[in-house]
């Protein structure tokens, strides 16, 4: 019997393509479109970059690395669907890391440019922060799936619900609200389809069908004066002053000439290539929970390698394999879509496409999408575990919120500070004191903003950890709430959660207090487990996800 199933597996050849593919291409697509229009826009309008460098090598280098990553992960899904002779089998989605996108403009980059007068050393900064980051993620591939055996999935998936409450989810909301004209009806046209399984006319795309509605309100808005959307003539045509042909041209120098700036860079390398390896592996829980397991070691050591291709090409931006693997799978996405995409990215990168799309589209009408993919996950943490783990899934999910609020009061007291030396207000020697003083009357305002400092650094690392001290709490398992516990003192000792920065502090750690109070629970944990009455408790990862209809 189990020889003729091996041999109906080996000869299965999985479709390539299939009619969900086009919704999932569409969904994706537009998704990896925003990323790089916001990426884009970073480049030229915040590092100054000039546009012979963003659309001659940046983009380029960028296009090169996604096709890769989403050629390799569409034949390991054409090889997990070989194997099992399923046809339910959906790609891993992948493409550059947002979080980090912003950080290595703003933390590594934007410094480095103000600081020397050189956009290009911030670029040659940008590569060196990925040539590093690309070995941990290589290096760690091989270390994951040890903590992926011992961390329960509300841990793992909760603190990527986090992410996507967050990061992901509450942009694009407060972007529909800002045009509700656009933003809520493509929205609708969205959750009809997509969560209520409605299929509209001859099985066009739901993605594409509410891009087209929010074109047509924008532009056809333009014949009124009311300029819904922000899209104008004149910005189209100024965008065809970037077409062209430009393919990636190794970048080696430029890479080993930003080792000038190695001090800077590793503080923050190192942490964060430590949040991707953490992220990318729930991501792969993910995955295994809609149903598609995909060995840990193989994605994170892809993800590591092609962030190196594109590194040595000049691309001072990481890969990473993305939320939303149920999303895409639960619209039909199967193998097609991500290849697809990785062929739609070296269009627009390499001919110059990215600016005309930035003038044609109103991102309004793609934000929808991405906010769907966050409900997605963030119910799936909930869907997928024992319901009396959800307190778990709560509990991970806070070091995110943290986070997130402190870097919307970071970015406004930037602003301000910026707006009062444009006006003359503020003296260049005040600006730190201006800063501090602001900060410190926060709490009398009612915002506490130490404690989201403290609470949201390493919040993809902390959530995990609390998530699972939680769920062996739950468990009654002490013992192993207690290794989690200790574990999270000595993370924080070393400031890889609830700090800004990796070191020892004064010698007594970034925050020695919280990392005090970690190590005293986990001698609390531990006695009780010891002495008290415990249970043994193993991870759960095989309850199946409960999709929405296709």
């Amino acid at each position: 019997m189990s020889t003729s199933t091996s041999a109906l597996k080996s000869d299965f050849k999985p479709a390539l393509w299939t009619s969900g593919d086009w919704n999932a291409f569409f969904g994706f697509g537009t998704n990896i479109l925003v990323n790089m229009l916001v990426l884009t826009g970073l480049l030229r309008f915040v590092l100054k970059m000039p546009d012979s460098l963003v659309f001659g090598r940046i983009l380029p280098a960028l296009g090169l690395m996604m096709c890769l990553s989403t050629f390799y992960y569409a034949f390991l899904a054409y090889r997990l669907a070989q194997r099992t002779g399923r046809t339910d089998v959906c790609a891993l989605p992948s493409g550059v890391s947002v979080p980090h996108m912003f950080i290595v403009t703003f933390v590594i980059m934007l410094p480095i440019a103000l600081k020397t007068g050189d956009p290009l050393k911030g670029w040659s900064a940008g590569l060196v922060w990925v040539f590093f980051q690309s070995f941990i993620l290589m290096i760690g591939g091989f270390i994951a799936p040890y903590i992926r055996k011992i961390t329960p999935r509300a841990a793992l998936l909760g603190t990527l619900a986090g992410v996507s409450v967050t990061f992901i989810s509450m942009r694009p909301a407060l972007e529909m609200y800002m045009t509700p004209q656009i933003g809520l009806i493509c929205f609708a046209i969205i959750l009809v389809s997509w969560f209520g399984g409605v299929k509209y006319l001859k099985g066009i795309p739901a993605g594409l069908v509410a891009i087209a509605a929010g074109m047509i309100i924008a532009w056809g808005s333009n014949l009124f004066g009311l300029g819904i959307g922000g899209l104008s003539v004149k910005g189209l045509g100024d965008a065809f002053a970037n077409f062209g042909f430009s393919v990636p041209l190794p970048a080696v120098g430029q890479v080993f000439s930003g080792f000038e700036f190695l001090g800077i860079i590793l503080v923050t390398a190192i942490p964060f290539g430590i949040y991707d390896l953490v992220e990318a592996m729930d991501n792969v829980e993910s995955a295994e929970a809609a149903g598609d397991e995909y060995p840990t070691t193989r994605v994170l050591t892809a993800d590591g390698v092609v962030s190196l291709i594109g590194c040595l090409m000049g691309n001072p931006f990481i890969n990473a394999v993305y939320i939303g693997h149920p999303g895409w799978k639960a619209m039909g996405g199967r193998i097609g879509y991500s290849a697809a995409t990785g062929l739609m990215v070296v269009a627009l990168s390499w001919f110059g496409i990215i600016s005309v799309m930035l003038a044609l589209v109103p991102v309004v009408a793609i934000s929808p999408i991405l906010l769907y993919i966050g409900m997605l996950i963030g119910a799936q943490a909930f869907q997928t575990t024992p319901i009396k783990h959800a307190p778990a899934v709560v509990v991970a999910l806070t070091p995110h919120l943290a986070a997130w609020a402190k870097l919307q009061v970071d970015t406004m007291l930037g602003a301000t500070v910026t707006a009062a030396q444009a006006v003359g207000g503020l003296a260049g020697d005040k600006v730190g004191d201006v800063k501090a003083a602001a900060l410190a009357s926060l709490p009398q305002q009612g915002v506490l903003y130490h404690g989201l400092e403290v609470m949201g650094g390493g919040s993809i690392i902390a959530g995990l950890i609390l998530g699972a001290i939680a769920v062996f709490i739950i468990e009654r398992d002490f013992v192993k709430a207690s290794a989690f516990s200790m574990a999270g003192a000595v993370l924080t000792y070393f400031g890889f959660m609830h700090g800004e920065a990796v070191g020892v502090g004064g010698g007594f750690g970034v925050t020695p207090s919280v990392a005090l109070a970690y190590a005293v629970i986990a001698a609390g944990f531990y006695m009780v487990g010891k002495y008290g009455e415990s249970t043994s408790y193993v991870p759960q990862h095989d309850i199946p996800i409960a999709a929405p209809a296709e």
